[in-house]
């Protein structure tokens, strides 16, 4: 049976970039109390009217050419995103629209910052089984034209940035890539990270009662996440290289999901990760939810932090609460 390999990356995060100091003229905030909570320095927000899809279909375009490839040579397009450009149909089905591939699958994933991964875990399945040769993974998000820029939303308005991050995946009988996906989720923390609506559990899904109440801006009880994302990022970690004989002195390079500085921070100080073992790119984009962790692998690539035979391992963290991990032999 084949292993999966990641032919090519891509990612793309708009021109505009948004400083702290430009949120602090919006809201009650500044520079040093966004930088503490979270080491964001600026992030990227798209113009008004720019979709989702479109973010993704930009990041696609630069991997297919790095691939050598065209639009047509992909068999199936998995989708993760937090923002729909609708409620239905998905995203996958716009971004294949405008790739122009008329008849191979789209499946949409919504695990938010988990999705990368729960993603990558499919698309492994797939391509291990034979189903599908050629897989364009995508973690996209347009985050910003949902945010409450009001001193009332400033806990969640300061963190997140729009972009879009891709990788092409394919088999290969070599002693490489993926060794194995690990996935989890925990219900019962649902509501400490969410967004209520539009949604079925209102009648009607959405309503100006609906908007009043601010049910369609994100609500996240930080103090909550912090505490389970730092104890399940790292027990994350520990599972995917237990699996596969490893430890984290094997680790050449982690690439969490880039939630909140501190968050990695803690979570580099429980594995004993040096600096240079750890990715953190959250300063310069802010958290891009399913797309923060192609958009670093992207960089990382690109910086030559990431050669043949290094491990490379992913874990995530987010709403649902759901969290994964990823242990690959690049």
């Amino acid at each position: 049976m084949p292993r999966t390999e990641f032919i090519a990356t891509g990612f793309y995060v708009p021109p505009r970039v948004v400083t702290n100091d430009e949120l602090a003229g919006m809201m009650d905030t500044s520079d040093e109390w966004i930088t503490q909570r979270s080491g964001i320095k600026t992030r990227r927000w798209v113009e008004p009217g720019t979709t989702c899809a479109a973010v993704a279909f930009e990041a696609t375009t630069t991997a297919l050419t790095r691939a050598g490839m065209k639009a047509a040579d992909l068999d199936c397009i998995v989708f993760a995103t937090t923002t729909p450009d609708h409620f239905f149909p998905g995203n996958g089905v716009y971004l294949q629209r405008m790739l122009g591939i008329p008849g191979i699958p789209a499946l949409d994933v919504r695990d938010q910052c988990s999705g990368f991964i729960y993603g990558l875990s499919v698309a492994d399945a797939w391509i291990r089984t034979g189903q599908y040769r050629r897989i364009l993974l995508v973690g996209a998000e347009i985050q910003s034209p949902g945010l409450d820029l009001t001193t009332a939303g400033r806990d969640t308005a300061v963190l997140f940035g729009d972009g879009a991050g891709v990788a092409i995946l394919g088999p290969t009988d070599a002693d490489r890539g993926v060794l194995s996906t690990h996935l989890y989720a925990d219900g019962q923390h649902a509501e400490k990270l969410w967004m209520d609506g539009p949604g079925v559990s209102h009648v009607p899904w959405i309503s100006s009662e609906l908007i009043a109440a601010g049910k369609h801006r994100v609500r996240m009880e930080g103090r909550e996440v912090f505490k389970h994302a730092s104890t399940c990022m790292p027990q994350s970690v520990m599972t995917a290289l237990h699996a596969n004989g490893l430890t984290p002195a094997d680790i050449t390079l982690l690439i969490p999901h880039q939630a909140n500085l501190r968050i990695s921070e803690m979570v580099q100080k429980q594995l004993g990760l040096r600096d240079d073992q750890v990715v953190n790119n959250i300063q310069k984009y802010g958290n891009t939810t399913a797309a923060s962790i192609p958009i670093a692998l992207d960089e990382a690539i690109a910086d030559g932090r990431l050669k043949r035979g290094d491990l490379l391992v992913l874990t995530a963290f987010g709403s649902g609460f759901t969290w994964a991990s990823a242990a690959i032999r690049w």
